[in-house]
C-alpha cells in the first residue's frame, strides 16, 4: 500500500469530498490539483501571507446529508514559498494520534470534528472574514443566504435610508457581495456605490475583494474614487477600500486606471493605499508602468523605510512577483529617492 503523506490524501480516505480555500489574502477557491502539488512540495503556495499559508479545508460526506466540516489551518513556508515538510509531517502525526490510524467512513465525521483540538496549526479567522467565507460557501452549496440578507438587500435598494447603515448586518453585506454576479443584485450594488456613506461602502468593498466583479461595478467604484479625490479632505480608508474592492475586476483597464489615479494623487504615498495594492491587487503590478509608479510612491511612503522594507519583502514572496519587481528595482532611470530606499533595504538585509 502506498504511503499517505499529504493531508488531502489522508482525509480522502474517509470518503469525504474536499474543497480548498485560501483564507489569507482573499477568500479564494484553490483547486485540488494545485493544493495537492503544494502539499507534495512541487509548487509554492499561491497566496502567501506573512510567510505562511492560511487556508480552509471543507469536507462533506458524499451523500451531502450532513453539515460540512471545516478546518482552518496555517502552515509555515520556506524562502521559496513552499511548504515546510517538517510542519506538514508534524501536523499529520498529531492528526493520526488524535483520531487513530483506522478511520471508518461512518465514524469519520465525529472523529474529524475533534481532531484539531489543541492543534497549533489551526486558527480562527476574524468575524469579517468568516462572514465572507460563509457567504461564499452558502452560494457554492446552493444554500439560502443568511437571515441578514433581506434587510441588507432593502438597504442597498435605498428603501431604508442611507443613514441607517449601522443596522445592516455584516453577514448580509457579505451575502450580497457573494451574489454580485446576479443581474438584479449587480444593479443594486452599482446604484448604491454612488449613494451610500463611507462606512457601509468600505464594508462592501472588503467583501467584494474576494469576488470577480463586473466592469459595471468597477466603473461605479472608479467614479466614486474620482468624486472622493475632488474633496478637500478625501477619506483615506474609503479610497483604500475601493482599491481593494476592485482587485479582481474583469476590466483590467478600469482597475489599472483606478490604481493609477490613486497612486498619482497627493495621498498616493499613504501606507493604507500602498498596502491595499500589495495585499489585494498585487497582480496589477505585473504592468511595468504601474509597478514603477507604485515603487516610487512606496519609496516616499507615509510610514518610512521600515514600511518600504516590509512591503518589498511581502511582494518578493508572492509567486511570479520577484523577477518583475527586481527588474524595476534595477532600472537605471529610477529616482534618487527610490535608489536610496532600495539601498537602505539591502543594507539592512546584509548588515
Amino acid at each position: 500500500m502506498e504511503q499517505i503523506n499529504t493531508i488531502t490524501e489522508f482525509l480522502e480516505t474517509t470518503g469525504a469530498r474536499l474543497r480548498f480555500f485560501d483564507m489569507g489574502r482573499r477568500v479564494n477557491k484553490i483547486s485540488r490539483e494545485h493544493f495537492l502539488k503544494f502539499e507534495k512540495n512541487d509548487t509554492p503556495y499561491p497566496y502567501p501571507l506573512q510567510q505562511q499559508a492560511w487556508f480552509a479545508l471543507l469536507f462533506q460526506d458524499k451523500s451531502n446529508q450532513q453539515e460540512p466540516l471545516i478546518w482552518f489551518l496555517r502552515m509555515p513556508l520556506d524562502e521559496q514559498g513552499k511548504l515546510l515538510l517538517a510542519a506538514r509531517d508534524d501536523f499529520m502525526h498529531r492528526l493520526i494520534e488524535r483520531i487513530g490510524e483506522k478511520m471508518q467512513a461512518e465514524q469519520g465525521g465525529e472523529q474529524l470534528e475533534a481532531a484539531l483540538q489543541d492543534n497549533p496549526y489551526s486558527f480562527k479567522p476574524n468575524e469579517d472574514r468568516m462572514a465572507v467565507f460563509h457567504a461564499r460557501i452558502s452560494k457554492l452549496m446552493k444554500s439560502p443566504p443568511s437571515k441578514f440578507f433581506d434587510h441588507a438587500l432593502s438597504y442597498f435598494a435605498g428603501e431604508l435610508g442611507w443613514d441607517q447603515w449601522s443596522f445592516v448586518g455584516y453577514q448580509g453585506i457579505a451575502d450580497i457581495a457573494a451574489r454580485q454576479d446576479e443581474p438584479k443584485i449587480e444593479a443594486l450594488i452599482v446604484a448604491a456605490i454612488a449613494a451610500m456613506p463611507a462606512q457601509p461602502l468600505i464594508a462592501l468593498c472588503h467583501c467584494l475583494e474576494n469576488e470577480t466583479i463586473s466592469a459595471s461595478i468597477t466603473q461605479a467604484l472608479h467614479n466614486r474614487v474620482q468624486l472622493e479625490l475632488q474633496q478637500t479632505r478625501p477619506e483615506l480608508n474609503l479610497l483604500a477600500a475601493t482599491l481593494r474592492g476592485s482587485a479582481q475586476s474583469r476590466s483590467k483597464n478600469l482597475q489599472q486606471e483606478l490604481i493609477h489615479s490613486l497612486l498619482s494623487a497627493p495621498l498616493g504615498n499613504h501606507i493604507e493605499i500602498l498596502t491595499a495594492v500589495t495585499g489585494r491587487a498585487w497582480e496589477q503590478l505585473l504592468d511595468g508602468s504601474i509597478r514603477l509608479l507604485f515603487l516610487e510612491r512606496l519609496a516616499e511612503n507615509s510610514a518610512g523605510q521600515e514600511a518600504f522594507n516590509l512591503c518589498m519583502a511581502d511582494l518578493l514572496f508572492i509567486p511570479g512577483m520577484r523577477e518583475p519587481v527586481l527588474n524595476t528595482v534595477r532600472d537605471p532611470n529610477r529616482s534618487e529617492k527610490l535608489s536610496a530606499a532600495i539601498g537602505a533595504l539591502f543594507k539592512g538585509v546584509t548588515g
